[in-house]
């Protein structure tokens, strides 16, 4: 009889044991869903933050492209403007020696047509001249 009140005693004390093993599993268990989702936040959280934190950066990033290609746009429409310049004051110089030869040439003209007059009465007077002797 003893020997069953022993094992008796033993098969209770493990039960008890077990009951204990098993409730600090479940609360260790517990612990650890805790702990884990407390670090799926924190990762939710710091990925959110970072996500804002890219979406800033390529905001600034976006921002600085546009200025300075709005700054390249102004310079190049500078330099065609400058360019633009140039072209009308060649032009304008062009148009000027053309308006001069143009001048050169009427006269040369007028020229041409004094002499052809006096070189045609020349000849009339020498023709009068001739039939004259």
């Amino acid at each position: 009889m003893e020997k069953e009140i022993i094992v008796k005693e033993i098969v209770k004390a493990l039960e008890l044991f077990s009951d204990k093993i098993r409730d600090e599993m479940q609360e260790m268990g517990s612990q650890l869903r805790a702990e884990m989702q407390e670090m799926g936040n924190q990762l939710r959280t710091e990925m959110q933050e970072m996500g804002s934190q890219l979406r800033t950066e390529m905001q600034e990033m976006g921002s600085q492209l546009r200025t300075e290609i709005s700054a390249v746009g102004s310079k190049l429409e500078a330099k065609i403007d400058e360019l633009k310049q140039e072209t009308n004051e060649q032009f304008k110089q062009l148009n000027e020696k053309i308006d001069h030869l143009r001048d050169e040439l009427s006269d040369t003209q007028e020229t041409v047509d004094l002499l052809s007059s006096k070189t045609l009465q020349h000849e009339r007077k020498l023709r009068l001249l001739s039939k004259q002797s």
